[in-house]
């Protein structure tokens, strides 16, 4: 349940549309459900800002449908990343709400108008094609958290004019997250381009002295550009949900 299922519910038993144990009824949920194999927590979008967000790397195509289908119940927006093809056609046949994002290799259902919490566009940034997953997982995180998000694929260091005719969209983004595989080097010269802060994520993909992502997770760990923040390998869910808190404009509370 958001923060704006909550004000709504409370607002209607102040005005006598709701009546308290009806409202005990709509909450009796919170914070979590239990379905025998996961505790769904409802709660999570109250505490942090953004739903609990399902992980479908190790769970069955039947695991996910039902967290899917519960997070669903409660007309919260749904992520779950990590999601191949066949389990995607299983989960939205049994979710007919859920569609997915083939590129983003993640299903989502959008029952709540997303309104935009950010102070200025996220621009996601990814050196190669072969990035384009990683990089749309951070591009989809990222706009259901709330921020307007642009996109720049394919301009890595291989031919640095792609990336330096570019500047005017480097300099109006907010926050920018960078994704690269191979040696890892794009964030660092991104930063050395903005003041804004860099988001960089490591990506797997490389030849062999890559290791697995590893020679670009090192690369931008030891970036010699300052404001350049790293998350794990492959990443971009991470990324996203980073850059969409740092975006985020501070709600007042109280006056």
């Amino acid at each position: 349940m958001d923060p704006k299922a909550v004000r709504k519910l409370l607002e209607s038993v102040r005005g006598g549309e709701t009546s308290i144990d009806q409202a005990l009824g709509e909450l009796a949920d919170l914070p979590f459900r239990d379905l025998g194999f996961a505790h769904v927590d409802h709660h999570r979008h109250l505490r942090t800002g953004f739903p609990e967000v399902v992980l479908g790397l190790g769970k069955t195509r039947e695991q996910i449908a039902a967290i899917v289908g519960e997070l669903e119940r409660t007309g919260a927006n749904v992520l779950a990343t990590r999601i191949d093809p066949d389990t995607a056609a299983f989960v939205t046949n049994a979710v007919p709400a859920a569609r997915y994002e083939a590129q983003a290799r993640a299903i989502v259902i959008e029952q709540q108008a997303i309104a935009i919490t950010g102070r200025g566009p996220v621009l996601v940034v990814s050196a190669g094609t072969s990035d384009l997953p990683v990089a749309e997982e951070a591009a989809l995180t990222a706009r259901l958290g709330g921020s307007q998000v642009e996109r720049l694929w394919d301009v890595g260091v291989a031919g640095i004019h792609r990336l330096l005719g570019q500047r005017a969209l480097l300099e109006a983004a907010e926050v920018i997250v960078v994704v690269a595989g191979m040696e890892g080097a794009l964030p660092s010269v991104v930063k050395g381009l903005v003041s804004r802060p860099v988001i960089a994520v490591p990506t797997s993909v490389g030849y062999g002295a890559s290791f697995g992502g590893i020679a670009a997770l090192l690369g931008m760990l030891n970036s010699c550009a300052s404001g350049v923040t790293v998350v794990n390998i492959d990443n971009g869910f991470g990324a996203g949900y980073a850059a969409a808190l740092m975006n985020r404009r501070r709600e007042k509370t109280h006056e």
